[in-house]
């Protein structure tokens, strides 16, 4: 690993801290370097808030003014001029909530900046680049840009394929059972697992699930067993079956019903009207591009989550399986087809299996 790959490594480290509170907005981590030491970290903390390279720099001036790292017996300008800025997006060009970051490192005179990928937004997409170009600063890109194309998976899902990044999710038993028969509700992934989902929920814009779902388990589909943000909650219900004694119309949370009768507002629930005969999901993530939502998680049911499968409407799946329970009779598991496995893990009798669709 060179030194540039060393340092793009740390900027997706940073950047991972942001997950859960910058969106829509991508994470973003950066790291100034002077003279082959690291002088200053930064990373975009929140959204509307400073993004990484404002941080970074900050933290370089903190650090001078107390003498903590390498140049600090020279003008804090001075050691700027000799250094290099690395981040793991392109900078950006416009105003937006912040000022432009562009600006920023050219107002610095910052010789060198080094960028792991561009920028797909429409209002950046290569015009920080050449905004820094222009100004004379040398701009080396690419560097693991697959590494922080992966990172920001969702945003430039959105931006590039002009619908949210789509997460399936279901547990199962050992005989691949997701449910049992009958109305009462059988707990299949153990309290670690359920912790871990939460966090999942945290982590997207939205969750989404099924009438029979709705029906059943009555959810509040909330982050309550891990701190973060309540994803929007989506649901789809053709004929507009749910009662509004539901969770999830009562709670005062944002929850909008993909069905086919019906559009408008009350209240915080929407109805958006879709098409009967045509694709369901598909509909329902051009809905989703145009409310500006970049990601879902989608919890069921079984129908739901195999429609995502057979209509190639998903991105990524975490299936996970009780290793030691097995029912008798019960709901199949969807059938997940030929992916590639991205990771496994074990939380007592579960296994968690991630993997992605292969296109």
């Amino acid at each position: 690993m060179n030194l540039d790959e060393h340092y793009m490594h740390r900027c997706i480290e940073l950047a991972r801290l942001g997950a859960g509170s910058v969106a829509p907005n991508p994470m973003v981590g950066s790291v100034l370097v002077y003279e082959n030491a690291v002088i200053g970290e930064g990373y975009h903390r929140r959204y509307g808030q400073p993004h990484a390279e404002v941080n970074c720099l900050q933290d370089a001036e903190d650090r001078h003014q107390k003498g903590m790292t390498k140049g600090a017996a020279y003008p804090f300008r001075q050691v700027l001029q000799k250094s290099t800025l690395y981040v793991s997006l392109e900078p950006c060009a416009h105003y937006g909530k912040t000022p432009p970051c562009a600006d920023l490192i050219i107002r610095k005179e910052i010789p060198a900046v080094v960028v792991g990928c561009r920028d797909p937004f429409p209002q950046v997409d290569g015009k920080g680049i050449e905004k820094l170009v222009a100004a004379g600063v040398q701009v080396k890109t690419g560097i693991l840009e697959q590494a922080c194309k992966q990172l920001n998976k969702r945003f430039f899902t959105f931006h590039l394929l002009h619908r949210p990044f789509v997460v399936l999710k279901w547990a199962q038993t050992a005989n691949r059972k997701i449910a049992a028969t009958g109305d009462e509700r059988t707990l299949i992934s153990h309290e670690l697992s359920n912790r871990l989902v939460h966090k999942w929920r945290s982590e997207e814009a939205a969750i989404m699930i099924g009438t029979n779902t709705a029906l059943a388990d009555n959810p509040s589909l909330t982050t309550r067993l891990w701190p973060g943000k309540n994803p929007v909650r989506l649901v789809l219900d053709k004929q507009l079956r749910l009662p509004g004694t539901r969770r999830l119309f009562t709670d005062g949370g944002k929850t909008i019903v993909f069905n086919y009768h019906k559009q408008g507002e009350e209240g915080a629930v929407s109805y958006h009207q879709i098409a009967p005969g045509d694709p369901v999901v598909k509909q329902i993530l051009a809905s989703a591009y145009h409310l500006g939502i970049q990601s879902i998680l989608v919890e069921g049911g079984a129908a739901l989550l195999q429609s995502c499968l057979d209509e190639q409407a998903w991105d990524e799946a975490r299936i996970i399986t009780n290793t030691k329970m097995q029912l008798a009779a019960g709901l199949d598991a969807p059938l997940l087809p030929v992916t590639e496995i991205l990771d496994t893990e074990q939380l007592g009798d579960d296994r968690i299996l991630t993997c992605r669709r292969m296109v």
